[in-house]
């Protein structure tokens, strides 16, 4: 009997990052070595300190439910965090620890949007942005951000966006996949339009030649701020994140929270405290070797024939022009099928960004300097025939 599907989740495209991950899993237990440049995944080690504090709230049986919220301890930690990087002065009652950021998301988007609502995003963009808000019933409305001018958030453009219905305002800064950063000026201006900011800030702390991230908390107490453990301290695996939200808002997304998921892992929790007391050390070196690997791969891919404009300033991604290669990146999957196939190497497809990824590819500079040599040597012979 077929199964019935909720008509809501029929436009929920694949996550094609984690589609070519799979399929590379798939491989590799078939004994092909595969180059990971398709997930944003660090090659790092968690903090030792982390790894310790959630072994030993393990070993101390420390295993059960939380407050919905997070731990005290942990929050406390995560406000003190947020003024020590932003400058703002945060009440922990306003933070929510969630498994991940992906849950606060959700909680975000079931919190702002009723069916018919829409939520303004920057394009190229995170692949779940708009798939939150369509789970949610709402549409998204997506305004292009322009590469040669390094992908800022165009306000006058997001203000022609802008309708009775729309709800919330999107911000990735530093952005999955351009790696850009949105000035203080572009925020108070996005601010000043009177919507609630929701601010993906997951990157912040991974950036480069002297280049400063402003958080929505520095330009407006209407933020909803998306932040975590993953990116920053390498402890994607550990699924743990957070949220900031506006005072008025906190109680009916502990609601949520306390319905949708409960409460993030005991355990974890005390891994996220230990990251936040200990892990400056593990930040700066990654911060280091991530520096270096995005001049080592940005160099590369201009020489294999992709267009880079500018280096990225934060994460860690390049967003490559593909177009170059023809007939072969006008189908960006396709072309990221045939390079993991082929070349062994897995690349995420532009289309995951939205139409206007479509003949763009991403690469990830998580990987090691050998492994980003070797990815690059195995790419251009493959290229060649494809006409680079």
């Amino acid at each position: 009997m077929p199964v019935r599907v909720a008509q809501r989740n029929a436009d929920i495209a694949p996550f094609l990052a984690m589609e070519v991950m799979e399929r590379a899993f798939a491989m590799e237990r078939d004994g092909i070595d595969v180059i990971h440049l398709e997930i944003g995944e660090p090659d790092f080690p968690p903090p030792p300190a982390a790894v310790a504090a959630c072994s030993a709230a393990l070993s101390a049986g420390e295993t059960h439910y939380t407050d919905s919220r997070g731990l005290a301890e942990l929050r406390d930690a995560i406000a003190a965090d947020t003024e020590r990087r932003c400058g703002v002065r945060v009440d922990p009652g306003r933070v929510i620890v969630t498994s991940g950021t992906s849950p606060a998301m959700l909680l975000v988007f079931s919190l702002l949007v009723d069916p018919g609502d829409e939520v303004v995003i920057g394009t190229p963009h995170y692949p779940c942005y708009p798939n939150f808000v369509r789970v949610c019933g709402g549409t998204p409305v997506f305004v292009p951000l322009d590469p040669a001018r390094g992908y800022p958030l165009d306000v006058a453009s997001v203000r022609a966006a802008l309708t009775d219905r729309t709800r919330a305002i999107v911000v990735g800064s530093p952005a999955n996949p351009t790696g850009a950063i949105q000035s203080a000026q572009t925020l108070r201006e996005l601010a000043a339009l009177g919507l609630p900011l929701v601010s993906d800030e997951i990157y912040d702390g991974l950036v480069y030649d002297g280049a400063k991230v402003t958080s929505a908390l520095e330009v407006t107490d209407d933020a909803y701020v998306l932040d975590g453990f993953s990116k920053r301290y390498a402890m994607t695996g550990f699924r743990l994140g957070y949220l900031i939200a506006p005072e008025p808002a906190v109680r009916t997304l502990q609601i949520l929270q306390q319905n949708l998921f409960i409460s993030a892992n005991r355990f974890v929790q005390s891994a996220g405290v230990a990251a936040l007391r200990d892990g400056a050390a593990s930040v700066a070196a990654m911060r280091d070797a991530y520096d270096s690997r995005r001049k080592l791969l940005v160099e590369g891919l201009r020489g294999l024939g992709f267009r880079v404009e500018a280096l990225p300033q934060g994460a860690f991604y390049v967003f490559a022009d593909a177009r170059g290669f023809g007939e072969a990146a006008t189908d960006s999957v396709a072309f990221a099928n045939t390079l993991l196939e082929r070349a062994h190497v897995g690349v995420t497809p532009g289309r995951d960004f939205g139409e206007a990824g479509e003949g763009w590819l991403r690469f990830c500079y998580a990987a090691s300097e050998d492994k980003l040599q070797e990815a690059l040597a195995r790419l251009g012979p493959v290229l060649g025939e494809l006409g680079g």
